[in-house]
């Protein structure tokens, strides 16, 4: 699935709050070893450098597109191209770091408990997902996915993988000595015609338009966006507000 840096980085402010409220949740300390996965563009693994500039940070991430970003952002960085699937190191790590990232990868039953065998003795493993699959701008999308002439290709587009609180507390908790679990609602402010459907351009809806060819993409959009008009009226300020629900997990070993 290809990326798009800067359509994803239109809300930048917005997508790294709550990489920060991540980071702050981390316990105190001088990692040594800290690995961002899924590091985007790197603006989240800018915040790591900052807070530890001692530490030996790294970058992983699958795009491309993404990794040239974070390349060229000159973050005291290095930049490791690979899936998190796949991801096997050799050493273990003092902070292994998430942020909206994991929720695109299936089976966190054992991507998890994976994830912290990684960690070194006292370190932590710190991950935020979206929690928003239930919400209208996800529910809409299923239903113009599952109404169309491209329903065929569009049968399996997305599953969801984030599991329930509880959950990651039942994964986690025989491998930690502390385990930090919250959720957020975030009341984004949008300016904009349709900006709920900009901001799911860059992220949620990719996986249902890159199947599709332009005349069924736009058709697609079209019917989505309608949708979407429905579920989030702008307000009579001329603001949309688009109530956005995230997942976070601070876990030390």
């Amino acid at each position: 699935m290809n990326w798009d840096p800067e359509i994803y980085m239109r809300f930048a402010d917005e997508r790294t709050r709550p990489a920060v409220e991540l980071l702050a949740r981390i316990p105190e300390g001088a990692p040594s070893h800290v690995i961002d996965l899924g590091c985007g563009p790197g603006n989240s693994t800018d915040l790591l450098a900052t807070r530890w500039p001692k530490a030996k940070i790294e970058g992983l991430e699958p795009s491309g597109e993404m990794l040239a970003k974070a390349r060229a952002s000159g973050v005291k960085a290095k930049w490791i191209s690979g899936t998190i699937e796949w991801w096997s190191p050799q050493e273990r790590y003092d902070v292994i770091y998430s942020n909206a990232a994991l929720h695109w990868i299936p089976d966190h039953r054992a991507l998890v408990p994976r994830l912290m065998g990684y960690v070194a003795r006292g370190g932590t493993l710190a991950f935020q997902v979206p929690q928003n699959f239930g919400a209208p701008s996800h529910m809409l999308m299923r239903e113009a996915a599952d109404r169309g002439r491209w329903a065929p290709k569009l049968m399996n587009a997305r599953q969801i993988n984030v599991q329930e609180p509880e959950t990651y507390y039942a994964l986690l908790a025989p491998l930690s000595k502390s385990i930090d679990i919250w959720e957020t609602t975030y009341f984004h402010v949008l300016d904009g015609e349709d900006p709920v459907l900009e901001w799911v351009s860059g992220t949620g809806l990719r996986p249902f338009v890159q199947p599709l060819e332009p005349d069924e993409r736009d058709a697609f959009l079209a019917d989505y966006r309608r949708r979407l008009r429905d579920a989030y009226p702008p307000r009579p300020d001329g603001k949309t507000l688009f109530p956005f629900k995230r997942l976070f997990v601070v876990a030390t070993r």
